[in-house]
C-alpha cells in the first residue's frame, strides 16, 4: 500500500487563477486550508496555492491526534478553541473527518515523568480541562492486556483523533464550496513587491495581484522567506509512522510513552510511531542555526538520529538553491511533495515495544509505513506574526502540533491578517523573539 497522497494523485483542486484576490495563502496543509476558510468567512476573496497536493506533506502524515493535553501554555487556549471547532465541523460534515473524542493517554515509566505530568495539570486546571492524573493501577486498567511497568498516567477524555489524509482534503473541499479558489500543482515562486509592500505573488501559472499574503508553507517556509531576506530558524525533522493490520482493541484513543505511540484507526488497526525518536538531516540551514537550537538539542540528543545530508531537492539539501529568478523554475516545482523513506529500524523498535507492552497481541504486523518532515522551531512553538514586509503574515513551524490546532490557528491567522482582535495572546509566537535578545527555550509542554 502506497501513501494515499502523492504526486501521482490526480489534481482535485484545479481552479483557474484570478488576476486579483484580497489574500493569497501559500501552502495547502491544515493551517493554510483553515486560514483560507476563515478569511473567506470574513468576506475576503482568497486564493490558496499548493505546489503539490492538498495535505500532501505533514498535514496527512502526522499521527492524527487532536489533543489539548501536554500543549505549551501559549498554544493551549488556541487548542481549546480548536477542539470546539473540530466538534462543530464534525457535526456539520459527518464522518468524513474521522473525528472521535476517544481521549489521549500518556504513560509514565519514571517518577520524573509523573512529576512532569503533575506540573502540567496546573495548565489544564486553568482552562477547565477534564485532565486527570492516574495511578499505576488506573493506567493499566485503561489498556487491555497491558504488561508494561508504567508508574502512572495522564488522561484527557475530551481529546480526540481524526484521519489526516481524509480530513484535510475534505476541509479544503468545503472551503472551496465557500468560495476559496484552490489550485494544486501551482507553486508560488515568490512575492511581487512594490514600494516595500506586497503587491502580489508570482506563481508558475502567472501573477496574482493581492494586498496580503500568508506563508503557511510548512517545511518550505524558511526557504521561501529567505529569498526575500526574512530569516527564521526553522528546520525539519523526519518522523516515521506505520499502519498495522487489524488488531484487537487495547485502547480506543491515542496513547504514548517515550518508546512508542499509537492511535486506533477506523480500519481496525493502529497508527504506531516512536514516542520520541526522530531523524535529522544535517544541511546548510542546520549549521546556520546550531546555536539557537542548542537547548533543544541537549534535551533531545539521545532521541535524534543524525544523518549527514538531506535527499536531493529537500529544503535544506546542500544543492537546493537559496536564490532563484521568478521567471524560471523554482525549488518548489522541482520537489512537489516531500516523501522521505521511513526509518524502518526505528519502526521495528516500535513493534518490539508494542509487543512487550501487550504480550498477548504479539508483534504487530505492518500494512504500510511512511514518513513526513515536521517543520520545527527551537522553542517548539510556531511563528505566527506579521513579517517585516507590509502585507505579509507568517504561520509556520507548528513543530508537530499543527493538525489538531489547525482549525483554531486558522481562525487566529485570519483575524491577524484582517486586523481583528485574535482573542489570544500571541506574544509567545512573535517573529522578533529570535532577534530581540529573548532567551529561546522550549516551554513546559509534554
Amino acid at each position: 500500500m502506497s501513501f494515499p497522497i502523492s504526486e501521482a494523485s490526480p489534481v482535485r483542486f484545479g481552479a483557474a487563477l484570478p488576476p486579483r484576490a484580497d489574500v493569497v495563502v501559500i501552502g495547502g496543509g491544515v493551517i493554510g486550508v483553515m486560514t483560507a476558510w476563515f478569511l473567506r468567512e470574513r468576506g475576503l476573496s482568497v486564493v490558496l496555492c499548493e505546489k503539490g497536493r492538498i495535505a500532501g506533506e505533514q498535514s496527512s502524515r502526522n499521527w492524527g491526534w487532536v489533543r489539548q493535553q501536554g500543549r505549551d501554555p501559549g498554544e493551549l487556549p488556541i487548542m481549546v478553541e480548536s477542539l470546539a471547532i473540530w466538534k462543530r465541523l464534525a457535526a456539520e460534515m459527518g464522518d468524513v473527518l474521522g473525528f472521535r473524542q476517544t481521549g489521549v493517554l500518556y504513560m509514565a515509566k519514571t517518577e520524573a515523568e509523573i512529576a512532569g505530568f503533575e506540573a502540567w495539570t496546573e495548565h489544564s486546571r486553568a482552562h477547565q480541562l477534564d485532565t486527570r492524573l492516574l495511578t499505576a493501577g488506573e493506567t493499566m486498567a485503561m489498556l487491555k492486556g497491558a504488561a508494561a511497568p508504567w508508574k502512572g498516567g495522564l488522561f484527557t477524555a475530551s481529546d480526540a483523533r481524526a484521519e489526516p489524509w481524509a480530513a484535510v482534503p475534505a476541509l479544503a473541499a468545503a472551503a472551496e464550496e465557500k468560495g476559496v479558489v484552490i489550485r494544486e500543482a501551482c507553486a508560488v515562486r515568490g512575492l511581487d513587491l512594490a514600494a516595500g509592500r506586497v503587491a502580489g505573488v508570482v506563481t508558475e501559472a502567472g501573477r496574482v495581484a493581492c494586498d496580503h499574503v500568508v506563508v503557511a508553507a510548512g517545511a518550505w517556509s524558511r526557504l521561501f522567506l529567505g529569498r526575500h531576506g526574512i530569516r527564521i530558524p526553522q528546520l525539519s525533522v523526519l518522523a516515521s509512522v506505520a499502519a498495522t493490520e487489524p488488531m484487537p482493541e487495547v485502547f480506543a484513543g491515542n496513547a504514548a510513552d517515550d518508546d512508542f505511540a499509537f492511535r486506533r484507526r477506523a480500519d481496525g488497526g493502529y497508527s504506531i510511531a516512536p514516542g520520541a525518536r526522530h531523524d535529522f538531516f544535517i544541511g546548510r540551514d542546520a549549521f546556520a542555526s546550531f546555536g539557537v537550537y542548542l537547548p533543544v538539542l541537549k534535551k533531545d540528543f539521545r532521541s535524534t538520529n543524525f544523518r549527514l545530508m538531506a535527499p536531493k531537492g529537500f529544503p535544506d539539501a546542500w544543492s537546493t538553491p537559496r536564490r532563484w529568478a521568478l521567471d524560471r523554475e523554482s525549488p518548489f516545482e522541482r520537489q512537489r511533495i516531500l516523501n522521505p523513506a521511513p526509518n524502518m529500524q526505528t519502526l521495528a523498535e516500535v513493534q518490539d515495544s508494542f509487543a512487550k507492552a501487550f504480550p498477548a497481541l504479539g508483534r504487530p504486523k505492518l500494512k504500510t509505513a511512511w514518513a513526513g518532515m515536521i517543520d520545527t522551531i527551537p522553542d517548539v512553538v510556531p511563528v505566527v506574526d506579521h513579517a517585516p514586509i507590509s502585507g505579509l503574515t507568517i504561520a509556520t513551524g507548528m513543530s508537530g502540533h499543527g493538525f489538531g490546532i489547525g482549525p483554531g490557528m486558522g481562525r487566529v491567522v485570519a483575524d491577524l491578517v484582517t486586523g481583528r482582535p485574535t482573542g489570544h495572546d500571541l506574544t509567545r509566537f512573535r517573529l522578533s523573539r529570535f532577534s530581540d535578545g529573548s532567551k529561546i527555550e522550549p516551554g513546559p509542554s509534554l
